[in-house]
């Protein structure tokens, strides 16, 4: 079953590979016993259902996530079982992605107006005249 990202972009069974490991943390016995953690893989890099820019955006807000080879690691050992967990970090692969899909706004750079620079310019001259009420007097 394709996890559905948005109504143009779903991602392949083939694209994603999970490993379930013994979890950390509270559960008794059932820490020791039973595989819960998940990692889950996305091949980011290889996918051919997202688009270069969001490729870029989507390895830039992975961070130490993205490996080498292209693939984005999420893992998760919230819970205690394993299915919830691997609920998680789909939600969570598919929250980067949407996050990814963001186009950031272009900043438009703006010149500081007259009034400004010349508050600056006063606010200056007044700071410099109380330092050299500071020195010794003459």
């Amino acid at each position: 079953m394709p996890l559905t990202i948005t109504d143009d972009i779903q991602i392949a069974d083939w694209e994603l590979s999970e490993s379930f490991t013994r979890a950390s943390g509270p559960g008794g016995q059932n820490v020791n016993k039973v595989s819960t953690a998940v990692e889950l893989r996305f091949e980011a890099a290889r996918s051919p259902n997202l688009p270069g820019p969001v490729k870029a955006r989507l390895r830039r807000l992975a961070g130490r996530r993205w490996t080498k080879e292209g693939a984005l690691v999420i893992f998760c050992d919230e819970t205690r079982h394993q299915a919830r967990n691997r609920d998680i970090a789909r939600e969570r692969l598919v929250a980067l992605i949407r996050a990814a899909l963001v186009k950031p706004k272009r900043r438009v750079p703006t010149k500081p107006t007259r009034g400004s620079k010349e508050r600056r310019l006063k606010a200056k001259k007044v700071r410099g005249e109380v330092k050299k009420l500071r020195g010794k007097l003459e």
